[in-house]
């Protein structure tokens, strides 16, 4: 069965990041109230004119931390290297402050509404919350890492946890829980492969959750397309009666839902930001 892969999605999303990176040597060079200042607001301009939504941001004495709404399609390590690359350049040159300003590595942790331990719970509840746990055999099918994978990137302290949700086409029911194991398998080997991480998965007939961590140079919105275009060939490879069946021609919907959760919340994180010293 030939079906056409997708190419792009519409979002809904809500993608929070707290970031901090360091001056280069630890150096003092905004220890002076004025020059935190010009920092911050060469901050919010270069997230301006880039279409980064700065939700907060403080400087330091020898380090800058901010929080940030970004979009599907942006990566940390672009957003990263644009923020320092544009402060160094601008704030450097007004200033006069010795090059370069920023030491190599940086720290980027995903916040969100929801903590991580509550994104878990939802998807564990999955199958209760769309009435399947009273049938004999529910179709439902739930996954959930017995050890966690670790993942890596040169110069980065990252935590990029991301919960995604696909709906099948016309949210017809496709899956079973013997199609749900084996399309979780399958993902699984695409994860290792491509280098991400899936923490849980949890899919009853018409849509499908799942906890995934990324690194710094991937977008939430390759890993989606990743998946979801892996997903609907394997699918079609083994299992193309399921389509039939529905009368589908191409197994998803072209449109997901991605959400940052963390350790700690968006709001947390905003005002622990805003505190006085």
């Amino acid at each position: 069965m030939n079906l056409t892969s997708l190419t792009s999605l519409s979002w809904a999303y809500q993608l929070h990041y707290y970031l901090c990176f360091r001056t280069h040597r630890r150096r003092a060079l905004f220890a002076n109230q004025l020059v935190v200042d010009r920092l911050t607001s060469e901050l919010s301009e270069i997230c301006r004119r880039h279409d980064y939504h700065l939700l907060e941001c403080r400087g330091y004495s020898n380090q800058l931390r901010c929080l940030v709404s970004l979009q599907p399609s942006d990566t940390i390590s672009r957003v990263i290297q644009t923020i320092k690359t544009n402060s160094s350049r601008e704030v450097g040159r007004v200033l006069e402050l010795p090059a370069p300003v920023w030491a190599r590595g940086y720290l980027a942790r995903s916040t969100g509404r929801m903590r991580i331990d509550a994104v878990r719970r939802y998807l564990e509840q999955q199958a209760g919350h769309h009435g399947y746990e009273a049938r004999i055999l529910p179709p439902v099918y739930r996954y959930r890492a017995p050890h966690r994978v670790t993942l890596r990137a040169a110069h980065a302290t990252f935590e990029l946890d991301h919960h995604l949700v696909f709906a099948t086409h016309e949210r017809r029911g496709i899956f079973t829980s013997t199609i749900g194991e084996a399309l979780s398998t399958y993902w699984l080997k695409v994860a290792a492969k491509r280098g991400f991480a899936i923490d849980q998965i949890s899919i009853v007939p018409d849509h499908v959750h799942a906890l995934i961590r990324i690194v710094p140079k991937m977008s939430i919105e390759e890993c989606a397309l990743i998946l979801m275009n892996n997903g609907q060939y394997f699918i079609g490879q083994h299992y193309p009666q399921a389509l039939v069946d529905a009368g589908l021609n191409q197994l998803w919907q072209a449109s997901a839902y991605a959400g940052t959760c963390g350790e700690l919340t968006t709001a947390l994180v905003k005002h622990w930001l805003k505190q006085p010293d």
